[in-house]
């Protein structure tokens, strides 16, 4: 989900134990909470935003703040859905929660005990990958490995992902480290469907949303619903994320549910963020899950961040983060802070909550601005623990500024402009059928206006290819249809033997992982 999962903007620290006291927590009224989030908002140019706060004692507090889209009068409001992305992957832990409650699997259970078709490149780490490995993000495999089989909008199936699956070269020892990914988030899908007998969308419906009175939905086209978040995105020049907010398209398919499919409001999210403070339970509702299973998704299961602590200029920096079955666990001003956040093309979301405190926030956002996003949750937590102040919006602008100005530095430095030369064989040498073993083909075919490539998978990626140097050319995709790539032909023999491509931009989602691809000639 854009940003890890793809663009999943985890940025804001670690966790660690908390050492000193803090002040009670402050006492929070709605025009305090109103006025952050319009700050914020206009800061960072979002046209609207959906937030969910619980405090011990309070009422439970949505609102809805801007419009649904740019250019309509729509307004966001406690009911409107939006796209939770990789905030949907604690949702899948609940529900493997739950089955091994039921007796139907364990979480240091092998994955092939229950879907022994499961493979990774590696024979010995395909044995060894437990159904708790599938959710923590230490299996070796590289940082959002695979995830062009799911993003842009794709016509394959999970059984497909799976099978794709065991080609996916690891970067790294099993178990050795943390790269967050999002495939092994749909074979816990599969895994849930095969044990259950019915689909995780199913699952999610009947196990959590039913129970809490939630309206949300496993998946949605938005076209057929009354009150959705549209999406924007700055997309150039002379990259996307820089520029003015413009109004995109939806762009993920069905098939990455279970890794960030989940469509909600304000006001469901906050029944969530109740049943995970009550630890499995709602006051006066069911219980879910034991307590024993909110102490196991919570607890961190590897490193992924480390570093000096708070500083002056990043007062929530943590000692160590982690990641634990769906979450982030971090240290926060103190606390011990549990948290996700997600994105996907045009919007961002984040939710988060105090364990200890009964505090917990969700902020949504319709824009793909990370920073913008996560200075807004920031600003939300440190009002309702009454931390010193700190101006969270210059934070989130510098933050963008390094980014626009590592653009700067590639323009400068000749990484997005063509290099000297061209094609150097006939352009119909260049045409034919290319395949990578876990994408599956690319065709390459001459028209009268040059190369055109077609990433058959991947209905969105098709495009005319210009000349950007020795036998290597860049796409131009269809405005707003994720990033652009250098394809790069391997010339031997006076033939074209392979394909090899990476990302132009140097501030691309790493779900794009066309650096990847080994695409060989079909002969």
């Amino acid at each position: 989900m854009i940003q890890a999962s793809r663009r999943d903007f985890f940025i804001l620290g670690g966790m660690g134990v908390a050492a000193v006291s803090m002040p009670a927590l402050a006492q929070s009224g709605e025009p305090a909470i109103d006025a952050i989030v319009r700050k914020h908002l206009d800061a960072f140019a979002i046209p609207g935003a959906s937030v969910a706060i619980i405090r011990p004692g309070q009422p439970v507090f949505t609102r809805g703040y801007g419009v649904r889209e740019m250019g309509k009068p729509a307004l966001v409001d406690s009911d409107t859905q939006f796209a939770i992305a990789s905030n949907s992957k604690s949702f899948t832990g609940a529900l493997l929660a739950m089955l091994v409650e039921d007796k139907k699997i364990g979480w240091d259970e092998p994955v092939v005990t229950y879907l022994p078709e499961f493979k990774m490149s590696d024979p010995e780490v395909t044995r060894m990958v437990t159904v708790r490995d599938l959710l923590v993000h230490r299996s070796g495999l590289a940082l959002g490995a695979g995830d062009l089989m799911q993003f842009p909008t794709s016509d394959r199936t999970a059984a497909e992902v799976l099978n794709g699956l065991q080609y996916l070269p690891l970067a790294r020892g099993f178990r050795s480290g943390y790269a967050y990914d999002n495939i092994l988030y749909i074979v816990a899908g599969l895994l849930i469907e095969r044990v259950s007998g019915q689909s995780w969308g199913t699952n999610v419906r009947d196990r959590i949303f039913r129970p809490l009175g939630m309206r949300s939905l496993p998946f949605i086209d938005p076209a057929n619903q009354p009150n959705v978040a549209g999406r924007h995105a700055r997309l150039g020049p002379p990259v996307r994320g820089i520029g003015p907010q413009r109004v995109i398209a939806p762009d993920e398919g069905q098939l990455v549910a279970p890794a960030g499919g989940i469509q909600a409001s304000a006001r469901d999210i906050a029944r969530w963020l109740e049943v995970q403070l009550g630890k499995g339970q709602v006051s006066g509702g069911p219980r879910l899950w034991s307590e024993a299973q909110a102490k196991e998704m919570w607890t961190p299961q590897v490193i992924t961040s480390s570093g000096p602590g708070p500083s002056a200029d990043e007062p929530t920096r943590s000692v160590m983060s982690g990641y634990a079955l769906g979450w982030f666990v971090q240290q926060y001003r103190s606390r011990r802070l549990i948290a996700h956040s997600g994105g996907l093309s045009g919007q961002v979301t984040h939710t988060a909550f105090f364990p200890e405190d009964g505090i917990a926030v969700a902020a949504f956002t319709n824009a793909e601005d990370g920073y913008g996003a996560a200075a807004l949750r920031n600003a939300l937590l440190d009002h309702l623990v009454g931390a010193p102040p700190f101006d969270w919006v210059a934070w989130g602008k510098k933050k963008v500024a390094e980014g626009e100005n590592e653009v700067r530095a590639a323009l400068a430095g000749g990484g997005m402009v063509a290099k000297p030369g061209g094609p150097t064989l006939p352009l119909d040498a260049y045409a034919g059928r290319y395949r990578d073993r876990w994408y599956g083909d690319v065709v390459v075919a001459r028209r009268a206006d040059g190369l055109h490539i077609d990433f058959t998978r991947s209905p969105p990626f098709k495009s005319r290819l210009e000349p950007f140097g020795p036998d290597t050319f860049r796409t131009h995709f269809p405005e707003g249809a994720g990033e652009d790539a250098l394809v790069t032909f391997v010339v031997e023999g006076g033939k074209t033997d392979r394909i090899t491509m990476k990302a132009l931009s140097p501030l691309a989602d790493f779900s794009y992982d066309f650096h990847d691809l080994a695409f060989e000639r079909v002969k």
